[in-house]
């Protein structure tokens, strides 16, 4: 555990309780009334209002949209359904800010609804929740739907048999069994839509703000210390409450999980209902999923001179008034060497911590595995803010060094590691390393030949999660990353806030070109989540 707690300390904990010092703290004396101050005013209640309500409202849609995709995913065999089950799971792992832009270009200014029906929905609460759907989808299908295909169908037709109807059978069976994983991913769905940062800032507008948005517009347009770091200590206990109660969920997942088979149950369908479910199931991902990514293509083809490739010729040219210093396809080499930096940091750090949690549980374990998944909903423009103010004077003066973004980025890809090889670790029978140490090797030994060939698939798809994540990081890139050498998040932003329509093109043509490299990291992982070798995953 000594090298993660060091790195979380270093480059987490320290630059959010240095941003919270200078905010409450200024001249050397606590100001606690600035809570009091904050939290009465009637913009910042508002601000906390919509947070709120438009989480909820965003956890509901997802989880009425979702839960019949989970069903048939978990439960329906079809041609086409890996690939369909990776298309569905690319929008999480796409940057925030590129799915407010695909979902700009379909309901914004000049987008799809724009141009044939002249309707808008850009700078509306209506975007915002459809595109929070759009990015949780896989949320809800990958942790029901890997439940639900575990559970053995014969209980519910003991259930039919014995006289109970379908509706019946299913509530009280069924749904029990599921609730502990619709309960998690109904909370993470919550925690990613109340810390949502670049799809409100891009469809929302001025008229709608997070917590997150206002921590932003607070710190680096008004530089107002005092109001960000309340809100930033608002979100954190807030964060912590809800990971306290999904760490809960989890326990009582895991125990669901032992008192039902690991059978796969799939079938075809058969029958009038089941087919139209799955056509259902299948429209919804066309008109949600598909048909942004799909205009989103299109928008980067389409020139005034008609279709073509102006727009990407674009990219490798460096614009006039100065705002990139390279050109376009400078920034995507430069996002991909980020990239890579932050997933050997993310897989370092996350494996270490991974293997010090198989280990036996305690308090202090506890809380560490929580600490590690703090970087989710804790705002990262707080911590991209706090790297700027900390780690700019020695034995860590790194702000003039490259290493500071794929450190930012490494943050967000550490959860997703420890979380891809935990399971596949504590699944590892000890009683194969003790024969090892019996034998004679070393622990360092028993590691590489015990360990290692058994966790070595988990180990490729975590690093994969790690690249796509840390390639998509917005919220503390945008603080950090120099104009010399942008990130493509960061340069799409930049883009889509400057009017034009070049501007605009060469936005949805970077937007595309992420997109494609997220789609093939994402059917890679698939690959080999679905490679029949590894019967142990």
């Amino acid at each position: 555990m000594a090298l993660p707690v060091v790195f979380f300390a270093v480059f987490f904990a320290w630059p959010v309780v240095s941003i919270v010092e200078r905010g409450l703290r200024p001249d050397g004396h606590w100001e606690l009334g600035r809570f009091g101050e904050t939290l009465t005013r009637p913009e910042i209640l508002d601000v906390l209002w919509f947070t709120l309500w438009q989480a909820l409202a965003s956890t509901a849609l997802t989880l009425l949209v979702a839960l019949p995709g989970a069903y048939v995913f978990a439960r329906f065999d079809f041609p086409g359904k890996r690939i369909l089950r990776a298309v569905v799971t690319v929008p999480f792992v796409l940057p925030t800010v590129m799915v407010g832009t695909a979902f700009l270009a379909l309901v914004g200014r000049r987008g799809l609804l724009d141009d044939w029906w002249g309707v808008r929905l850009d700078t509306t609460v209506w975007a915002i929740l459809l595109a929070h759907v759009f990015f949780n989808y896989a949320v809800v299908v990958r942790t029901v739907g890997g439940l639900w295909s575990q559970l053995d169908p014969r209980q519910e037709e003991a259930a039919r048999v014995l006289g109970a109807s379908r509706l019946r059978a299913w509530r009280t069976v069924t749904l029990p069994a599921l609730a502990p994983s619709v309960a998690a991913a109904a909370l993470m769905v919550f925690l990613f839509t109340a810390s949502s940062f670049g799809i409100v800032q891009i469809l929302g507008g001025p008229a709608y703000s997070t917590l997150e948005t206002e921590i932003y517009r607070q710190t680096a347009d008004r530089l107002q210390l005092s109001t960000a770091a309340v809100l930033t200590m608002v979100q954190f206990v807030a964060v912590a409450v809800i990971l306290a109660v999904h760490a809960r969920t989890v326990r009582r997942r895991e125990t669901a999980l032992k008192l039902v088979p690991a059978e796969r149950t799939a079938r075809r369908p058969h029958g009038a209902g089941q087919w139209a479910l799955l056509g259902g199931v299948l429209l919804s991902i066309a008109l949600l999923i598909l048909a942004p990514l799909g205009v989103l293509v299109e928008r980067s083809f389409a020139t005034p001179a008609g279709y073509g490739l102006d727009y990407y010729r674009a990219l490798q040219h460096v614009d006039d008034n100065g705002t990139f210093l390279v050109p376009m396809t400078d920034t995507i080499v430069n996002s991909l060497q980020y990239a890579l930096a932050a997933t050997g940091i993310a897989v370092v750090i996350g494996g270490l911590a991974a293997a010090a949690l198989t280990r036996r549980a305690g308090r202090l374990v506890r809380g560490f595995d929580a600490l590690l998944m703090l970087p989710l909903g804790v705002s990262a423009v707080t911590v991209g803010f706090g790297f700027l103010i900390t780690l700019d004077e020695p034995p860590l003066d790194l702000r003039a060094a490259w290493i500071l973004v794929p450190l930012a980025q490494a943050l967000v890809g550490v959860p997703f590691v420890v979380r891809t090889m935990l399971p596949v670790l504590r699944a590892v029978d000890e009683r194969l390393r003790e024969a090892a140490a019996v034998l004679g090797a070393s622990p360092w030994r028993a590691w590489r030949e015990v360990d290692l060939p058994l966790v070595r698939r988990a180990l490729l798809v975590a690093a994969g999660f790690a690249f796509a994540v840390s390639l998509g990081e917005f919220g503390a890139t945008v603080f950090i990353a120099r104009p010399d050498n942008p990130t493509l998040p960061v340069a799409v932003a930049r883009l889509l806030g400057r009017p034009g329509e070049l501007n605009y093109g060469q936005a949805m043509a970077l937007s595309t070109i992420l997109m494609v490299v997220c789609a093939v990291s994402l059917l890679l992982l698939e690959r080999l989540r679905t490679d029949r070798t590894s019967g142990e995953f």
